[in-house]
């Protein structure tokens, strides 16, 4: 699954530059306000991405496909005014279209060799410091095939003594 976030990393990266992080999501979000965790800072705004579970059946041999879920959340720092009159309400508009240009380049994307990405779900919920968090979890058949490899006999070897 590693390789799959790391392409997606990738992939969102290039679409997207003006995203200050792109990374695996490793709880960087809740550990915002802890400074006794020991991260990197999250620079707005960023992307994080988790493969959150996999159900796994088996295909063939020791290999198995599954049906993998990616949480990816778009994190906005909000800090602007937005309320009606302000002048600053084309605020909303510009989060929602970075919002929908990010599911546009993910939905339908192949990660991998195998399935594409599929929206299942997704909330939008706001965080500590006025920053908006837009979360989408997307399904993804995935493959993980082990080789079955064949150990060689071991040659026998047989000496006989003649008569010399």
């Amino acid at each position: 699954m590693e390789s799959i976030i790391c392409n997606l990393v990738e992939h969102i990266k290039a679409e997207m530059p003006e995203l200050l992080t792109v990374d695996e999501d490793y709880g960087q979000l809740e550990n915002l306000n802890d400074e006794q965790q020991d991260m990197y800072p999250i620079m707005f705004p960023a992307v994080l991405i988790e493969n959150t579970e996999t159900e796994w059946g088996n295909i063939a041999g020791r290999s198995q496909k599954g049906d993998a879920l990616f949480r990816v959340r778009l994190i906005i720092d909000c800090y602007d005014d937005t309320h009606s009159g302000c002048g600053t309400e084309e605020n909303v508009q510009e989060r929602e279209e970075m919002r929908s240009r990010l599911h546009t380049i993910l939905q339908g994307y192949r990660p991998a060799d195998d399935g594409v990405l599929i929206r299942k779900r997704s909330k939008f919920f706001t965080w500590y410091h006025g920053i908006k968090v837009y979360e989408v979890t997307y399904a993804c058949v995935v493959t993980e095939t082990i080789r079955e490899t064949v150990k060689a006999a071991r040659p026998k070897v047989s000496l006989s003594v003649g008569n010399l």
